[in-house]
C-alpha cells in the first residue's frame, strides 16, 4: 500500500475511501495500462519511490482486471470498507448510547433519500450514496465548478455524519468503542 493510502487508512477511513476511489479513476484515466501509468503518474514520484509505486499501481491494475472494474465500479477492498462502515453504522444507529450519532444520521437522511432517488440507485447502500455525493462534489471542485446552495447544505450534513462515523470507526478499531455496555 502506498504511504498516503496507509496513512489515511489509519487516520481517517472516510478520506481513505475517497482517496482510493480517486486512485481507481486515475488508473482508468490511464486505461489500466502500466506504460501510461509509468509515463503519466509514476514518473512524477522521486526515483527512490518509483519501484514501490509501480508495485502499488500494478497490484491495483491487476485487481481491477480480475474483479471486472476496469471501466466502472469499485474494487472489493473498497467495497469492504463500505460493508464495515455499514455494520458499524447499523450498530451505532440502533444503540440508545449514541444519540448525537443518530441525530447526525437523521439530519443527513433526507439528503441521502433525495440523492438515491435522483441517481436511480434506490437499492444502493446509504453510505455508498454518501461517499458518491462527496466524491462528486470533490470532482466538481477540482474542475473549478460551483455547487448549488442546496448541494452545499446536503454535503455539509453528509460530511458531518460521515465524519462522526469515521471517528467511531477509529475508536472501534482501537478497541475504545463500547457498543454493548
Amino acid at each position: 500500500m502506498n504511504q498516503i493510502a496507509q496513512q489515511l487508512k489509519e487516520q481517517n477511513i472516510a478520506e481513505y475511501l475517497i482517496y482510493m476511489w480517486q486512485e481507481e479513476d486515475l488508473i482508468r484515466a490511464n486505461h489500466c495500462e502500466p506504460e501510461e501509468m509509468e509515463a503519466n503518474v509514476i514518473s512524477r514520484y522521486p526515483e527512490d519511490q518509483r519501484p514501490a509505486m509501480r508495485e502499488w499501481y500494478g497490484n491495483l491494475m491487476t485487481m481491477m482486471g480480475e474483479e471486472g472494474v476496469r471501466e466502472t465500479g469499485h474494487l472489493q477492498i473498497n467495497k469492504n470498507v463500505i460493508i464495515n462502515l455499514t455494520e458499524l453504522h447499523n450498530a451505532l444507529a440502533s444503540s440508545p448510547k449514541f444519540p448525537f450519532y443518530s441525530a447526525a444520521y437523521f439530519k443527513a437522511l433526507p439528503f441521502i433519500v433525495e440523492l438515491r432517488n435522483k441517481n436511480g440507485k434506490k437499492d444502493e447502500p446509504e453510505l455508498e450514496t454518501c461517499f458518491e455525493a462527496l466524491y462528486g462534489v470533490l470532482l466538481l471542485r477540482l474542475q473549478g465548478k460551483a455547487i448549488s446552495e442546496g448541494t452545499a447544505k446536503a454535503i455539509e450534513a453528509i460530511t458531518s455524519f460521515l465524519s462522526m462515523l469515521a471517528n467511531y470507526y477509529d475508536k472501534d478499531r482501537k478497541g475504545e468503542l463500547k457498543l454493548d455496555e
